[in-house]
Order: C-alpha cells, then sequence, then structure tokens
C-alpha cells in the first residue's frame, strides 16, 4: 500500500517512529517514579511491532498511539484528499493494533495503550501500578 502522492511518500520517511514527544513525557514520568525500562524494543520472535516501552520480566508492554495514526475516537482525523487510500491504510494500523495486542496477551504479556494526548502523569502511574501488580504476580515464591 503506497500513497499517490510523493509528498505524503517523503513526509512517511521522515516520520518519527520513537522517540516522540508523549513517548518520551511518559518515559520521564516512568523514571521519575524510579522505574527503569526498555525502549523500543522487540519482544516476541517474528512479531515486526515493538512496544514503546517495555517492562521485560514483568512482562508489561506499552505503546504510545498518536491520534491520526491510529485512529483516536476523539482526535482522530479523516484526511480530505485521498480518503479510500488513507481509511484503508489507517484501518490496516488499528488492526494491526489488535493483532499485536491479541499475540502479546497470548504470550503472557500485559499490554497497555495510552493515546498521545493523554497525561504522561497519569499513564506513568497506571504503567507504575500494573508493572508493580505483575511483578508480584510472576515473582517466584520465596521460603
Amino acid at each position: 500500500m503506497e500513497p499517490l502522492d510523493e509528498n505524503i511518500r517523503d513526509r512517511f520517511r521522515k516520520q518519527r517512529r520513537r522517540d516522540t514527544k508523549p513517548e518520551v513525557a511518559l518515559r520521564s514520568a516512568l523514571h521519575r517514579q524510579g522505574l527503569r525500562f526498555r525502549v523500543d524494543r522487540k519482544v516476541l520472535p517474528g512479531m515486526r511491532s515493538r512496544p514503546d516501552i517495555v517492562f521485560g520480566p514483568a512482562k508489561v508492554a506499552v505503546f504510545v498511539d498518536g491520534c491520526f495514526w491510529h485512529r483516536c475516537p476523539e482526535h482522530g482525523t479523516r484526511p480530505k484528499n485521498n480518503q479510500e487510500w488513507w481509511d484503508q491504510k489507517l484501518d490496516a494500523n488499528v488492526a494491526r493494533d489488535r493483532r499485536v495486542d491479541a499475540e502479546l496477551r497470548e504470550a503472557g504479556w500485559e499490554v497497555i495503550r495510552f493515546w498521545e494526548h493523554e497525561d504522561p502523569l497519569e499513564a506513568a502511574e497506571r504503567t507504575a501500578s500494573v508493572v508493580d501488580e505483575r511483578r508480584r504476580r510472576l515473582q517466584p515464591a520465596t521460603l
């Protein structure tokens, strides 16, 4: 699936895949809470998608989704030019997100998704809570 317009193709190539402002804000908030994590790390063999933030031992994968690219119900927009192509592209993104979520959950991972517009401090608190709970559950019992 390729965009019809060369300008759009060029913008795709320049689009940041990681280290977006919302991701960096969330990572900073998590780090301030004392949490350590990996960034943009592959977690399953054969899976092309990589979570934005990974808590490996706790098996928590965090994604920060852009409102446009992942069709936020609150802020997502629909381009006026080349609508059919954009609808297919954005629908495919959402379908891939659901597939990735299902594959990760099937492999025992907890998946957390945030929209780029969500408050990074609240997102960090929610993430910390999930990571803490998962660490407690997955930690082997000690005698």
